[in-house]
């Protein structure tokens, strides 16, 4: 499993625009949903800080989000620059993969 990982800080006020966007059924889970290999979006907000969110896309593997990426870029900044409306600042935290049979 893969997780693209981003946190963004929200202008006030654009919260329930933001959370339409980029939740589970939001713009970009729905372009996601295009390539087989895409599984959920997930989003949070930071209970400590207003305005502040993390979203979590989960992909079968790196392969098929980097696969997803570069036959969808185009659609991929339309939707970006929607979210640049409504967004302070917008930061990729990680992209992370999963240690299969592994424990510490």
């Amino acid at each position: 499993m893969f997780v693209a990982l981003w946190e963004f800080e929200v202008k006030p006020g654009c919260e329930e625009r933001f959370e339409k966007v980029y939740g589970p059924e939001g713009d970009w889970a729905r372009l996601f949903r295009r390539h087989p290999h895409y599984q959920v979006t997930r989003l949070v907000r930071d209970a400590l800080r207003p305005g502040v969110y993390l979203t979590m896309d989960f992909w079968q593997s790196r392969g098929a989000y980097e696969s997803f990426m570069d036959g969808h870029r185009k659609e991929y900044e339309e939707i970006e620059v929607v979210g640049e409306a409504f967004t302070l600042k917008e930061r990729q935290v990680g992209w992370f993969e999963s240690i299969e049979g592994g424990s510490r």
